[in-house]
């Protein structure tokens, strides 16, 4: 698997791709938003800079404040791949922030998206 486009993605282009899913299935921008905060410890003043600065994946997890102890509760199928066998670091993340979104569009209670 080539993850030279994954290493290169901005935030910024995702992340309204994530908010879209999860509307068009009902669910909203500020779940999607609690998603991001649990998993990587960023608040809404710091998600905006990391938009308007267009970051990188790579940068965006390799800075992110607080990655969520509970990242190795994340486990099933996305994109074709098993999480917990992603042997990359940066492309499991990616893959674990792919996978939540894709619960909340599923319609799955926050609790269980967050792993509580």
């Amino acid at each position: 698997m080539d993850n030279t486009r994954i290493y290169r993605m901005t935030f910024a282009g995702v992340y309204p791709l994530y908010i879209q899913k999860a509307e068009r299935k009902g669910r909203t921008k500020e779940e999607v938003d609690e998603i991001i905060f649990w998993l990587t410890g960023y608040n809404p003043v710091s998600i905006k800079r990391l938009i308007a600065d267009k970051t990188d994946f790579e940068h965006f997890f390799e800075h992110a404040p607080c990655l969520s102890p509970n990242l190795s509760k994340i486990k099933g199928v996305i994109c074709g791949y098993r999480i917990e066998e992603i042997e990359d670091p940066l492309v499991q993340k990616v893959r674990y922030l792919d996978k939540l979104i894709d619960e909340l569009a599923k319609g799955k209670p926050m609790e269980k998206i967050l792993r509580k």
